[in-house]
C-alpha cells in the first residue's frame, strides 16, 4: 500500500454564486489533494502534472477520473498548440535518514500522524462564541477563533456531546453526564458532572433543558441552570437494594411514550430549540416539548392542532404519538430550531413544522408559514427527466436549514437500449440542502434568503473514487452531516485506511476521511481563523498545527478525521473509539467518541 500524503475529495468550487468564491483550499494556504475525486458531470480539459512513474489515471466510460499525485497544489497545464505534454514534475523525498520508520511516517503524510495524535490524546477540540464560557471554559475570551482543546476532557472519551453559545452537555464513557458554560453556573467553569448512573447513550438539547436518553430507552429532561437542578422537585428513586429508594441528586422529569409495545422502546433522539423527537426500536415516532418556557407553536410536534391551549390533559411536556406516520417504519429523524424530519426504511421523507425559510422542501407560502402535519417530500420531481430513481439515505436539520443525502440509481429511459446504456444500474450520490442561505449555510456557493425547493450541493454531489479492493469505481457518499444553527460539517464516506503497523514499510501510512465545512462565521465557528461567512464547503487546518510544526513539516495540510478503529489506549484497555463533529448554536466540536 504506497503512502498517500493528503487523502481528499475534490470539493469544486461553484461559480454561480452571487459573490466571488476561491479555491476552498487555496484560500486557507492548504496542501492541495495528492488524491483527486471527480464529479460524473465534470472533466477535465487539462493535464495533471504526474509525481511518480507509477501513478496512473483511470477513465470510467470517460466520465470518471481519478488522479493520484503528491504535488504541492492542483496545477493544472495548458496544453500547447501542439498538445505537447508537459514534463513531468518530481517532488524530492522527505524521507530522512537515521530515523525510525515511524518518524519518517509522521514527515511524510500529515494525516497518518493525526490519524495518531487522534489516538494517542483523545479528547474534545472546540471553537466558536465562547460568551459563554463553552469553548474555552478557562478563558474570557470572546471568541476561539481556531480548534483549540478543553483541559478537562484529555484523554477522555464521549457518547455525545452538544453545544450551545451559553451551555454544554456531554455523556461520559460511562453514561455520566457533564456540564458546563454560564447557562449552568456563572461560578463554576469547569465541566462537572450532574446526572450518574443512568448509563446515558445520547442526548439533545433544547433552549433552556438536556434531553438524555438511556441504555434501557428512558428518556430525561433535566435543567440547564444548576440552581434549578438543585432547588427544583427530586424525583424518588428504586435502589438496587430491595425495599430500598432514595431520591436523586437533582431535578428532573422523565419523558414516558404511552403504549409502547413488548420490547419496544426509545433508542434515538433529536430536539430543537422548543421540541423533541423520540424513535423507538420498531420505527414509531414521538414528541414532546422540550422547554421550560415556550410551548412548541409553529408545527414542529406533527400533531394537527395542538396548541398550549389545545393540549390534552396531563403534563406540558407529556409525549404524543405522531398518528399520521403510523405504517411507515420511521428509520432516522433530525430537528431543526423549529422543524422536524423523518425518514423511513423505504427513503421517504416526511417533513413538519416551520417552513419560513423553506426548510422543510417546499415553497414558501405567507398564508401557511408552517405545516402541523408530516407531509412527504416529493424527492423524486427533484430527477425529473434525468433516467435517475431516487433514494433518500440520510436527513440532517439544524437552525432553519435541512440536508438530504440521495442514492441516485441509473435506469432506462424511454426508447433507450439497455446495450447503449454503460451507466445502467449506477448509483451516484448526491446531497441536497433547504432553508436559509443567507450566511452560506446552504453549501451551495449561493446566497439566498430562502430556498424552498431542496438544491443541490454540487461539491458534494457526484463524486467518485477508485477502490482498490473492489478493483472498482465507487460512489464517494458522506458518512455524517452535523448541522448548526447557522453552520455546518460534512464527513465523506472515502475509503480510508488505518492499518498500518511495525512491519509494513516506511512508505504506508494511515489516513482518514475528509471533513468541510460552510456557512454562518459571524463567531468564527468554521474553525478557519477567519470571521467571513462560507457558501461553499471548504477545509480545515489539522486541529494540532503544534505536531505538525514539530514533525517538521513546513506547508500547511487539512483536517482529516479518524474512523471508528479499535485502539489500545493510556490504560492499557482497548477500546472502539472515532472522532466526531458536532456543530452547535455558533460553537464547533470535535471529540473522541465511543
Amino acid at each position: 500500500m504506497a503512502s498517500r500524503s493528503a487523502c481528499s475529495t475534490a470539493v469544486r468550487s461553484v461559480t454561480r454564486t452571487a459573490r466571488p468564491t476561491t479555491n476552498p483550499t487555496a484560500s486557507l494556504g492548504l496542501q492541495a489533494p495528492s488524491r483527486a475525486y471527480h464529479g460524473a458531470r465534470k472533466q477535465s480539459q487539462t493535464h495533471q502534472a504526474w509525481a511518480k512513474p507509477s501513478t496512473a489515471v483511470l477513465a470510467a466510460a470517460a466520465t470518471v477520473a481519478l488522479i493520484y499525485t503528491s504535488t504541492s497544489a492542483n496545477t493544472h497545464a495548458e496544453a500547447s498548440k501542439d498538445d505537447a505534454l508537459p514534463l513531468p514534475v518530481v517532488e524530492k523525498t522527505k524521507k530522512k535518514k537515521g530515523v525510525s520508520k515511524e518518524q519518517n511516517r509522521d514527515l511524510i503524510s500529515s494525516q497518518h500522524l493525526q490519524v495518531k495524535r487522534s489516538w494517542e490524546n483523545p479528547g474534545v477540540y472546540a471553537w466558536g462564541s465562547n460568551t459563554g464560557k463553552v469553548a474555552a471554559p478557562d478563558s474570557n475570551e470572546a471568541y476561539i477563533k481556531t480548534p483549540r482543546r478543553i483541559p478537562w476532557f484529555d484523554d477522555v472519551l464521549l457518547r455525545d456531546i452538544k453545544l450551545d453559545r451559553l451551555f454544554g452537555a456531554a455523556v461520559l464513557e460511562n453514561g455520566d453526564l457533564v456540564q458546563w458554560g454560564k447557562a449552568y453556573s456563572e461560578e463554576t467553569t469547569e465541566p462537572t458532572v450532574t446526572l450518574k448512573g443512568k448509563n446515558l447513550q445520547q442526548i439533545a438539547i433544547s433552549r433552556d433543558r438536556i434531553i438524555a436518553l438511556s441504555n434501557s430507552g428512558t428518556v430525561y429532561s433535566i435543567p440547564t441552570s444548576k440552581t434549578e437542578q438543585d432547588n427544583g422537585a427530586k424525583l424518588s428513586e428504586s435502589s438496587w437494594i430491595p425495599g430500598w429508594s432514595s431520591t436523586s441528586n437533582i431535578s428532573y422529569r422523565i419523558l414516558n411514550p404511552q403504549g409502547l409495545g413488548s420490547k419496544e422502546k426509545v433508542s434515538k433522539l433529536s430536539g430543537g430549540l422548543e421540541h423533541v423527537l423520540l424513535l423507538t426500536n420498531k420505527g414509531r415516532l414521538f414528541s414532546a416539548a422540550s422547554g421550560s418556557e415556550d410551548f412548541p407553536s409553529r408545527g414542529q410536534l406533527g400533531i394537527p392542532g395542538l396548541t398550549w391551549t389545545t393540549r390534552p390533559p396531563g403534563a406540558f411536556d407529556q409525549c404524543h404519538e405522531i398518528s399520521t406516520l403510523k405504517g411507515f417504519e420511521i428509520e432516522k429523524i433530525a430537528s431543526g430550531d423549529h422543524h422536524s424530519l423523518a425518514l423511513d426504511k423505504e427513503g421517504r421523507v416526511f417533513s413538519f413544522g416551520d417552513n419560513s425559510s423553506g426548510q422543510l422542501g417546499f415553497e414558501y407560502s405567507l398564508e401557511a408559514p408552517y405545516v402541523d402535519m408530516p407531509s412527504l417530500l416529493p424527492v423524486s420531481r427533484m430527477y425529473q427527466g434525468t433516467n435517475q430513481t431516487p433514494k433518500v439515505t440520510s436527513v440532517a436539520a439544524g437552525g432553519l436549514n435541512s440536508f438530504f443525502t440521495i442514492d441516485a440509481t441509473r435506469v432506462l429511459g424511454h426508447n433507450e437500449d439497455p446495450s447503449e446504456v454503460r451507466t445502467l444500474g449506477r448509483i451516484t450520490a448526491d446531497t441536497w440542502s433547504c432553508g436559509q442561505g443567507i450566511k452560506g449555510a446552504l453549501g451551495n456557493g449561493r446566497w439566498t434568503h430562502i430556498q424552498g425547493l431542496p438544491t443541490k450541493i454540487p461539491s458534494l454531489s457526484g463524486l467518485f473514487e477508485y477502490d482498490e479492493k473492489a478493483n472498482s469505481v465507487v460512489p464517494i457518499r458522506l458518512a455524517s452531516i452535523s448541522a448548526g444553527s447557522s453552520h455546518a460539517s460534512a464527513v465523506m464516506s472515502n475509503i480510508t485506511f488505518l492499518d498500518t503497523n511495525e512491519k509494513s514499510s516506511a512508505d504506508t501510512t494511515n489516513w482518514g476521511a475528509d471533513v468541510v465545512w460552510w456557512g454562518g462565521n459571524e463567531f468564527f465557528q468554521l474553525g478557519t481563523g477567519k470571521r467571513n461567512n462560507v457558501a461553499t464547503p471548504l477545509y480545515i487546518r489539522p486541529l494540532d498545527a503544534a505536531a505538525e510544526i514539530q514533525a517538521g513539516r513546513k506547508e500547511m495540510h487539512r483536517f482529516h478525521v479518524t474512523p471508528r478503529h479499535t485502539v489500545q489506549v493510556k490504560d492499557g484497555r482497548k477500546v472502539s473509539m472515532e472522532q466526531r463533529i458536532e456543530c452547535g448554536r455558533n460553537v464547533t466540536a470535535v471529540y473522541s467518541g465511543v
